[in-house]
């Protein structure tokens, strides 16, 4: 199993604000695509009493379990950052590969791959990369941020000395936040001293088990609320509706009649009556610890694994995409009918541009986003959503979510009717509908009690939507992405950069190798020197050539299914590691590592599984192998070879690895390897 490894933290600071300074993007990710905030709408939401810019986030999944990953998030406008749930098991293999986005959305993956002392570090690390960048000016207006902690998956496991130590340090991260304040790199000393936040997230996320008994549910999340004391989510099941109700919608009125759910897993899973009765008593608890209590809809939907996209031994995987949306509405239709706007409502599936203001106007908050943001333009798709929302609410001339709520559906008379004001306030209100002025001013104290009533009318209008929106169901979800036939191959490939974006890690990148022809030969050892034999010929069509940073490659696939050619940008393409101990640990992989001598560069590479080391940084370079070691100028091998060899010596691999390593360090690349070398030793 490939293996994620944690970027230092000085790495990442020099990378961030070379990149931001140099080529006005941040880990790959253009300026053009950052959504920074606009003064002239209030976007913010209230989560557990704290205040978040935006609704909108990331799910916690593979785009929040490293620092940069969430970074990214926040520069396309994420401000609830929902941290990828860990457990006390941190030492599980996960199925490679583990994401399929061929069509709608299946994985199989479904914890951490850190451990959890690195997950705590990395969540560190996030916030105070974001902290550095609103220091820097960045997002001025639109920076307040909610951290999101999510654990799992049973009592035992969340009771454990290392789980509770995992939330304890993001409570109170002191320790962790002087230690890498004194890591920012020189460039950015003047950093070092900001008041970075030490408690980073007092929210969390409950995610249990598929099957997970529901008096374990409520014993788990009254320790959280009572011992632990954080405002707590209980994550939900779409099982919920029933084996009925998810065929109604799933199978009859969707037409995804392939999707099985197995035997069971309705027995295994809560009943509704069951959450219904502890959602209850836990909103008293909550109430009772001075903390806050809400819900999510909805976690994946367990289904057979019928698709050989997968390794043979996952007999069943996890869906998620268009239609768990419609699955997942129809269950904060039900649980609205049955709690009113008593429970805030955190919601994620199958979210996109092109119903993230549906989401929004019914006051699900925060709305977060996975499989869509794992498709083409990746992090930047979240620009769109923005986009979307801003013309839906200047549509109706709302200036804040609130008052969008009341006007998206046209429901805010029938909401005002319902919402019990007082008759001079109600009067005020049709007043401010009927001339366009401030709703909120008009409603006063009974302004929340309106929006509430708002949400409820909204989720009934919105839900009967979508269950007769086209584009949730098969038809529109069955095309994958187009091929066309061609293998990749080490250099040169169509060049269209799909595979970076759509990498939640940023693994992969770009390096520029110059256009041409590049001669290859061996060396034959003869009589008092060698003689050169010509090795056919290396042609570098493009000037840019795709690269893959095996540390921040965890082997998902999904650069492989976006990709338009054949084979994988993560398995063919070139890959550095971080470091030559990372480079040894993967001695099945062929690829690269760097690190600096006196006077020049040390390469290890590893090539049809052989290894190579070059050494350069003067005239001449020095190349070793199995069987020969031998210094040269590379302008002429044959006349300036000097060294030993057992037998003829193929010079492809020296050729290769001076131009990756000329491409990586080149004075205008920027990159997990270039930002690395440029650390003090």
């Amino acid at each position: 199993m490939a293996e994620l490894t944690p970027i230092p933290f000085g790495v990442l600071v020099a990378r961030l604000f070379r990149e931001l300074a140099e080529k006005q993007a941040a880990f790959d990710l253009p300026a053009a695509r950052f959504v920074l905030g606009d003064p002239a709408r209030d976007l913010s939401v209230s989560i557990h009493g704290h205040r978040a810019s935006s609704p909108f986030g990331p799910a916690a999944g593979p785009h929040t379990q490293l620092a940069q990953n969430l970074v990214l998030a926040w520069l396309a406008g994420s401000r609830v950052l929902e941290l990828k749930t860990v457990q006390v098991k941190d030492d599980l293999v996960i199925p490679r590969p583990c994401i399929d986005l061929h069509t709608v959305g299946f994985n199989v993956e479904w914890s951490q791959e850190l451990s959890l002392e690195q997950s705590l570090e990395e969540y560190v690390k996030a916030s105070m990369l974001i902290e550095l960048l609103k220091a820097s000016g960045m997002a001025p207006g639109f920076g307040d941020t909610v951290f999101d902690m999510s654990v799992g998956y049973d009592l035992a496991g969340i009771r454990s000395e290392r789980v509770r130590a995992f939330m304890a340090g993001l409570l109170d991260a002191r320790p962790i936040v002087e230690r890498l304040r004194a890591q920012i790199p020189a460039p950015w000393a003047h950093l070092r001293d900001l008041p970075f936040t030490t408690r980073v997230s007092d929210t969390l996320t409950l995610s249990t088990f598929h099957g997970c008994p529901p008096d374990e549910i409520e014993r788990i999340a009254a320790f959280l609320l009572r011992e632990v004391g954080l405002h707590v989510v209980v994550k939900l099941n779409p099982t919920l509706l029933g084996e009925e109700g998810v065929s109604s919608i799933l199978h009859e009125r969707l037409g995804y009649r392939e999707l099985v759910v197995p035997e069971g897993a309705f027995e295994k899973d809560a009943k509704w009556e069951q959450v219904v009765g502890f959602v209850e008593r836990l909103g008293a608890v909550a109430a009772e610890a001075g903390r806050g209590f809400g819900v999510k809809f909805t976690n994946t939907l367990l289904v057979r694994n019928h698709r050989s996209f997968f390794p043979p031994t996952e007999k069943e995987m996890y869906l998620s995409g268009p239609p768990l949306h419609v699955l997942a509405m129809a269950l904060v239709r039900r649980f609205r009918r049955a709690f009113g706007d008593r429970f805030p409502i955190s919601f994620s599936a199958g979210i996109d541009a092109g119903n993230f203001a549906d989401a929004v106007a019914l006051g699900l908050k925060p709305v977060s986003v996975c499989s869509d943001l794992l498709k083409p333009a990746g992090y930047g798709r979240a620009r769109g959503y923005f986009a979307e929302l801003s013309r839906r609410m200047d549509a109706v001339g709302a200036r804040d979510l609130d008052t969008f709520t009341l006007l998206a559906y046209g429901h805010a008379a029938a909401a005002l009717a319902q919402a019990g004001l007082p008759a001079e306030a109600a009067a005020a209100c049709r007043t401010a509908l009927a001339s366009g002025a401030d709703l909120r001013a008009a409603a006063g104290e009974g302004f929340p009690r309106w929006v509430s009533a708002a949400r409820l009318l909204d989720t009934e209008t919105y839900c009967e939507r979508v269950l007769a929106d086209p584009r949730y169901a098969l038809p529109r979800n069955s095309t994958p992405p187009k091929k066309v036939g061609s293998q990749l191959a080490l250099f040169d490939c169509l060049t269209c950069d799909k595979c970076i974006p759509v990498c939640p890690n940023d693994a992969n990148f770009t390096i520029p190798v110059p256009r041409g022809e590049v001669a290859l030969e061996r060396l034959v050892p003869i009589a008092g020197g060698f003689r050169a034999e010509p090795a056919g010929v290396l042609s570098l069509a493009k000037p840019r050539q795709i690269a893959n940073f095996a540390d921040a490659c965890n082997e998902c696939g999904n650069c492989d299914v976006m990709c338009p050619e054949d084979g994988g940008p993560y398995v063919v393409k070139p890959r550095f590691f971080g470091s030559v101990a990372a480079w040894e640990a993967a001695a099945g992989l062929d690829g690269f590592a760097l690190e600096p001598m006196p006077g020049g560069l040390r390469m290890h590479g590893r090539l049809g599984g052989r290894a190579y080391v070059v050494e350069s940084g003067g005239a001449r370079v020095r190349y070793r192998g199995d069987g020969f070691d031998l210094a040269l100028d590379l302008a002429d091998p044959a006349r300036t070879a000097e060294g030993q060899a057992a037998g003829p010596v193929d010079l492809a691999p020296l050729r290769i690895m001076e131009l990756l390593r000329a491409g990586v360090t080149a004075p205008g690349a920027v990159n997990y390897v270039s930002a690395a070398l440029a650390q003090p030793a």
